[in-house]
């Protein structure tokens, strides 16, 4: 304990703690980590014989309430399988962020919310950690070679929360932890008080203090803390410094004859970041299918003999740091986690990805799954689900791959050919018409897909959040849930990239429908094989033209991939039968006067005058000629 605590230097009170505790467990290997997952220290051989060592439940004594049993860990042949009793801790709630200090920013605080100073709850909290068994784990946010100190202090018996937070995020073993280790952000995890404070609900405190950033977790899931909230530490440092961490999976594309391109894929939670690293999905037969009418019943196939070759670089997280930008007017990014949260909600049956199947059936070492429905000794299966409710399943599983367990990983720095954006679109139909008007892709103008930045629209039945309802904006980035600073900052750093990387090119993709017909995560896929056999060749005459809706930038007139043609109407959805110029007006009414609503929060003194000028346009139905002025497009 001596040790640990002389070897950093973190502040007066967090000392006293360590100094005050019933005792510290610094992890040593990831073996230990997984150990500890199950209750068992370094030097057990099992945690009780009374109790199965392959299962544990975590859980604590509510002052008022009695013995509660936040989650269970099930120790299965592929990792360990954590499941929350309740339903609602199953996936982020987009309302768990509050702000505890007095720092410029647009979240509500937590003086706004509760009506009282934090400072109370922080002493109260401090207490309850003092009194436990901990962990105390270093860890590097943003990775080790570009990454910045932190640190994880939290009890014993949440093993599985820390064992989750150093595959995201990676950890530093402590005999490795070097002499004035001084961490820039502190996470503190205190899962008892959401049941005394908060009423059940997922809460995390961001105190941004003047010389360390403190993390507040008062529950046990780790999105948004150990994932998200270590995403918040990256932006604030990103602010003051003047880059970005991007809200995007990266890969690059290799085509069958070796053209290179690529692509980072941006979107809200449930956009279709982690599906872009993942190879396309075939029917049993072999053929793809595009869509399926869900007013006819008409199935669309396609058949592509041989897709590109992937190789991933980011899955959620990317740097887009000064570091490592090269002049070339091209965007870099460098993966900003050492794991991979990914959620796999899609995947009903065996079968679906048979890549990502295999990688989590047989890994070269236990990983670590979310809301599964398993027991222990068995083989956890990325289709068996954990039920909400009887035949409801639960739509946020989630597996931690490690980086170093993904073939064919890029490890450095990447330039950035194109950038896309996915949003989720709903069914749109003549009779029922909605906002899922995008065809297969859209090209944007830099302009606009800035717009699409700001706004985000988090998009229909999104799996990851609790609070799925309507039409909605993630906010500035895509990342602005997981920000704590002010919306205009972003917004400025984000044109000022989208100003530099004058050579990345910029696309709109959907996913779950086009139209009428259901399409899952088709569209981006055909998008990847598509651009990336094209390259840098420039559309021929009358192959794009402006959408019918302004927002949507311009709509292709053909798409050609191996040989065959995609049927126009997934191109340009107001030549469905089943949707129309009608139905896609309304659908377009309804983007266009959203935009315009969530665009106007932007126009403050602060906002770059060519920012500014962007939005009035939109505003006042400019056209895309407009936009080319602003800033070029080059496809």
């Amino acid at each position: 304990m001596e040790s640990i605590i002389t070897r950093m230097i973190v502040p007066e009170v967090l000392t006293k703690l360590l100094t005050d505790c019933k005792g510290i467990t610094v992890p040593e290997s990831r073996e230990a980590l997984l150990n500890l997952a199950m209750g068992i220290s370094d030097g057990e051989q099992e945690r009780d014989q009374a109790h199965n060592p392959n299962f544990l439940e975590v859980a604590y004594n509510i002052p008022g309430k009695g013995h509660i049993v936040e989650a269970t860990v099930a120790k299965c042949r592929n990792g360990l399988v954590t499941n929350y009793m309740e339903p609602y801790l199953r996936r982020r709630d987009p309302d768990c962020m509050v702000i505890a200090d007095e720092k410029g920013t647009d979240k509500q605080t937590y003086c706004d919310r509760y009506g009282n100073d934090f400072e109370a709850l922080r002493a109260s909290s401090f207490d309850w950690i003092a009194e436990q068994e901990l962990i105390v784990m270093p860890f590097m946010a943003g990775g080790p070679e570009f990454g910045y100190p932190a640190l994880l202090v939290g009890p014993k018996n949440a093993g599985f929360f820390a064992a989750a937070l150093a595959d995201i995020q990676g950890f530093i073993p402590g005999h490795q932890l070097k002499q004035g280790y001084k961490p820039k952000a502190i996470i503190y995890l205190a899962p008892t008080f959401r049941h005394t404070h908060f009423e059940g609900k997922q809460m995390v405190v961001h105190n941004r203090l003047e010389d360390v950033y403190e993390l507040f977790s008062y529950n046990l899931y780790p999105g948004p803390s150990a994932k998200k909230g270590v995403y918040g530490v990256l932006i604030k440092i990103g602010e003051e410094e003047g880059w970005v961490t991007a809200h995007g999976s990266t890969v690059v594309v290799i085509t069958p004859y070796d053209n290179v391109l690529t692509i980072m894929h941006e979107g809200a939670s449930g956009g279709g970041k982690s599906e872009m690293t993942e190879q396309i999905h075939r029917e049993l037969d072999g053929r793809i299918l595009l869509g399926e009418n869900l007013v006819t019943s008409e199935r669309l196939y396609h058949d592509i003999k041989e897709t590109c070759e992937l190789r991933p670089v980011t899955d959620d997280m990317a740097l887009c740091h000064p570091r490592f930008q090269n002049g070339n007017h091209k965007l870099l990014v460098k993966d900003a986690e050492e794991g991979w949260f990914i959620h796999t909600d899609h995947i009903k049956h065996y079968g679906t990805d048979p890549y990502l199947e295999a990688l989590t059936i047989h890994p070269p070492e236990p990983l670590i799954f979310f809301n599964y429905s398993t027991v222990p000794d068995a083989t956890c299966l990325l289709w068996e689900h954990t039920l909400d409710a009887p035949g409801k399943p639960c739509p946020n599983p989630r597996v931690i791959l490690p980086r170093r367990f993904v073939p064919n990983i890029v490890d450095d720095a990447v330039e950035i050919d194109l950038r896309s954006f996915g949003v989720r679109m709903p069914p749109c139909t003549r009779e029922n018409p909605t906002y899922g008007i995008l065809g297969l892709f859209h090209v944007l103008p830099p302009a606009l897909a800035w717009l699409w930045q700001l706004v985000a629209p988090r998009g229909y039945n999104n799996p990851s959040i609790t609070d799925t309802k309507g039409l909605s904006s993630e906010g500035v980035g895509s990342y602005w849930p997981f920000s704590p600073g002010k919306q205009v900052d972003q917004a400025n750093l984000l044109l000022q990239q989208f100003r530099e990387a004058s050579s990345t090119r910029y696309i709109l993709v959907p996913n779950q429908h086009i139209g009428a017909y259901k399409v899952n995560f088709m569209p981006q896929w055909i998008a990847r094989e598509y651009l990336a056999r094209r390259g840098t060749a420039k559309f021929g005459p009358g192959q794009l033209q402006p959408a019918r809706c302004i927002l949507l930038g311009y709509a292709l007139t053909s798409v050609k991939v191996d040989g065959a043609y995609i049927p126009r109407e997934l191109l340009e959805v107001d030549r469905q039968p089943e949707v129309g110029e009608e139905g896609y007006d309304f659908g377009a009414a309804l983007l266009t006067d959203f935009f315009k609503k969530e665009l106007e929060k932007f126009l403050m003194p602060d906002l770059n005058p060519l920012g500014r000028q962007i939005i009035e346009c939109f505003i006042a139905d400019g056209d895309l000629q407009d936009y080319l002025s602003f800033l070029p497009m080059k496809f």
